[in-house]
């Protein structure tokens, strides 16, 4: 079963042709979700963006009956903000936010810096996958 976002997930799928959410079974993959508002959005601080972009996932994964306490897999896209690697403001946001919403339990994680995203502006998109009982 499919499942779009309350707010801006009926845009996406009128425009992209998307859903945000697939569930089959006890398992719920979600696409990638940016720091975007109900309007697509972006925030100029980057910090504020990764952190629209985990409540984005959240709102996602409860749109197909998940939460946090039952993610076991993130990837997160990033455009990095330094010539070697993604950047420290990146990584630290987004472990801080794993710590926050996960406590103790840590998923598998890929940090992949692109050149671009689906979006102008967009800086951070998450995708994350949870098995439902996790908790």
């Amino acid at each position: 079963m499919f499942f779009v976002t309350p707010g801006y997930g009926p845009k996406h799928l009128a425009a992209l042709h998307y859903s945000q959410a697939v569930r089959i079974g006890d398992r719920v993959e979600i696409s990638g979700q940016g720091g975007w508002d109900d309007d697509t959005v972006f925030p100029a601080d980057l910090e504020e963006e990764i952190i629209r972009a985990f409540d984005n996932v959240e709102r996602t994964l409860a749109t197909a009956g998940a939460t946090w306490a039952d993610v076991v897999s993130v990837d997160s896209f990033h455009i990095p903000t330094a010539d070697d690697t993604i950047g420290d403001e990146h990584t630290r946001v987004m472990v801080e936010q794993f710590r926050k919403r996960m406590g103790d339990r840590a998923p598998i994680w890929t940090q992949l810096g692109v050149a671009a995203l689906g979006a102008p502006g967009m800086r951070v998109e998450i995708r994350a996958t949870a098995i439902l009982g996790q908790a």
